[in-house]
C-alpha cells in the first residue's frame, strides 16, 4: 500500500509559505453523542414544517385545511357521515365539523394514560387509515395529518360526539392543556369538530385563511363525493372586496365530475356538446373510477385530478391511464371508419390539448410522493384506469359519430399542425447551418429577379 492510500501514513510535509495553510482538524472531542438531537412528539413538526407541508407560504398554509377535511370526507366516502361543515370567522379560526362517528375517546392500548384523542393529535403516524376494515379507502399513507395540524397552530380544540356524550380538549402548538374532558350530553349527536388558528410563529403574523381558496376546497369536495352535504360559512366582514364567494351556501352535487366541468368550462365553445362522463366500481367494491371529458375549441384545457379525494395538481399514474385511453380511443376509431392513416399522426400531446377533463379514483392504499400528496405514485392506478375507461370511451365515440368524427378532425388537425411546425423547423436549421458552412464568395445570391443572376 502506498502512503496515498494509507488513512494513517504520515502527513505530507508543509505547505510553502505562500500557499494557504489547511484549516486546523476538527478534534474528536468537538463532536460527541452530545451533539446529536433526538426530537420527540410533534417538535419535527414545528422545527421543519416544510418537511411536512411543503413550506410556510399560503399554499402550505391552506394546506393545514386540507388535511382536516380530508379526515372529515374519509368518514364520507366510509359510509358513516352524511354533512361536513366548514365555518371561517374573523378571529382567524376555521371550523371544520362533521357527523361522522366521531373520533374514539377510550384510553389507547399501546398509551392507556392518554385518551385516543390526544394520542390522534399528539403522535406522528397515528390515525385509523392503516387498517382497512376502519377504512377501505383514505387519503394515504403518510400518517401525518391531523397531529401536523395541531402541531403548527397556535390554538387547536377539538370535540368528540360519542356515546351520547360530548368531549373536548384544547391544545396549544401542539402541547394538550389539560387532557380530555366530558363538557355535556349529546344525546341526538355523534361526529368529530376541529377548530383552529395557525400558528404566526410558523406562517407569519400576516397570515390569514383566504375566504375564495377555502371555498373553492370546500366545494371541490361536494362535487367529488355525491354522497356528501357541504355546508359552507363565513364572517361577512372577510368578504369585503371578495367576489363571488357568499356568506352561507350548501353543497349537494348528486352528478358528481360532470356537474363539477360543466361548471369549469361553462361559456366556453366545445368541440362536442356532450361530456364524455361515468363512474365505474372496481370489482368487490375496491375501489372506483369516476371521469368527465370534454374538449374545448379555443383553449388549453387541462386536467383536474384526485385520489380518494384528495388533489393531485401534479398528477401522476391516474393522469397517464387516462391519458393512454384517450389515445388509444381516438386511433382505434379513425381506423374503424377508414381514417387510419391520418389517426396515426396523434401523439398523446395531440390528445391531451385542449383537453378539460376531470379525473378521480379511490383506491386502497394510495402511494403518493411527498408529504402534500401533488402527485399520484401508485402504480396499479395507471391500469385501473386504463381498464375503466376502455370500453366506456370506444362505446361514447361509437353511439356519437357526428360528435366524434368532429373530435377526431379537431385532434388530427393539431397533430397535423404540429408535425408543419416541426418541419418548418427542421428547414429553417438546416437552411441556417448551410448559409453557416459557406463561404463568403459562394453565399445564397439574394437576388430574386433572373436578370444578373446565374
Amino acid at each position: 500500500m502506498s502512503d496515498s492510500d494509507d488513512l494513517f501514513a504520515r502527513p505530507a510535509a508543509k505547505a510553502p509559505a505562500r500557499t494557504r495553510a489547511p484549516a486546523a482538524p476538527v478534534m474528536a472531542s468537538d463532536y460527541t453523542a452530545a451533539h446529536i438531537e433526538v426530537l420527540e412528539g410533534l417538535e419535527p413538526v414545528r422545527r421543519r414544517p416544510g418537511m411536512y407541508i411543503g413550506g410556510t407560504d399560503a399554499k402550505a398554509l391552506h394546506h393545514l385545511f386540507a388535511e382536516v377535511i380530508d379526515n372529515s370526507m374519509d368518514e364520507a366516502v366510509a359510509g358513516h357521515a352524511t354533512f361536513i361543515e366548514v365555518q371561517m370567522t374573523t378571529d382567524g379560526f376555521l371550523t371544520v365539523t362533521d357527523n361522522g362517528r366521531g373520533i374514539p375517546v377510550e384510553p389507547h392500548p399501546k398509551f392507556p394514560k392518554k385518551s385516543t384523542v390526544e394520542v390522534i393529535m399528539t403522535t406522528l403516524h397515528a390515525g385509523g387509515k392503516f387498517d382497512s376494515k376502519v377504512y377501505e379507502t383514505s387519503g394515504g399513507l403518510h400518517g401525518v395529518g391531523v397531529s401536523v395540524v395541531n402541531a403548527l397552530s397556535d390554538l387547536l380544540e377539538v370535540e368528540v360526539a360519542r356515546n351520547q356524550t360530548l368531549y373536548r380538549q384544547t391544545f396549544a402548538r401542539g402541547a394538550p392543556q389539560g387532557g380530555l374532558k366530558e363538557v355535556g350530553r349529546a344525546p341526538n349527536r355523534r361526529g368529530t369538530r376541529i377548530r383552529f388558528h395557525p400558528d404566526a410563529e410558523i406562517f407569519g403574523p400576516t397570515a390569514r385563511f383566504e375566504p375564495a381558496r377555502v371555498f373553492r376546497m370546500a366545494r371541490s369536495k361536494a362535487y367529488l363525493f355525491g354522497g356528501v352535504e357541504v355546508r359552507w360559512s363565513c364572517d361577512p366582514a372577510l368578504l369585503e372586496g371578495v367576489t363571488g364567494v357568499p356568506e352561507k351556501m350548501t353543497f349537494r352535487f348528486p352528478g358528481g365530475l360532470k356537474d363539477y366541468l360543466a361548471a369549469d368550462i361553462e361559456g366556453q365553445t366545445l368541440v362536442h356538446p356532450e361530456i364524455f362522463a361515468g363512474r365505474i366500481q372496481k370489482t368487490g367494491g375496491h375501489g372506483s373510477v369516476e371521469w368527465a371529458v370534454a374538449w374545448v375549441a379555443d383553449a388549453d384545457g387541462g386536467i383536474s385530478s384526485y385520489c380518494n379525494t384528495i388533489p393531485t395538481p401534479d398528477g401522476g399514474t391516474h393522469e397517464n391511464g387516462l391519458r393512454l385511453v384517450l389515445l388509444k380511443g381516438l386511433r382505434d376509431y379513425g381506423e374503424r371508419i377508414g381514417q387510419g392513416k391520418r389517426s396515426a399522426l396523434l401523439i398523446g400531446d395531440d390528445v391531451s390539448a385542449g383537453c378539460a377533463a376531470m379525473l378521480s379514483v379511490f383506491v386502497r392504499e394510495p402511494e403518493f410522493q411527498g408529504q402534500t400528496k401533488d402527485r399520484l405514485a401508485t402504480s396499479e392506478a395507471s391500469r385501473i384506469v386504463e381498464q375503466a375507461l376502455r370500453d366506456p370511451f370506444d362505446h361514447w365515440l361509437a353511439a356519437n359519430p357526428v360528435q366524434a368524427t368532429r373530435l377526431l378532425d379537431h385532434v388530427v388537425d393539431r397533430a397535423e399542425e404540429r408535425l408543419r411546425r416541426k418541419q418548418e423547423k427542421e428547414i429553417s436549421r438546416k437552411t441556417a447551418v448551410r448559409k453557416l458552412r459557406l463561404p463568403g464568395k459562394l453565399a445564397d445570391c439574394s437576388n430574386t429577379e433572373a436578370a444578373g443572376s446565374e
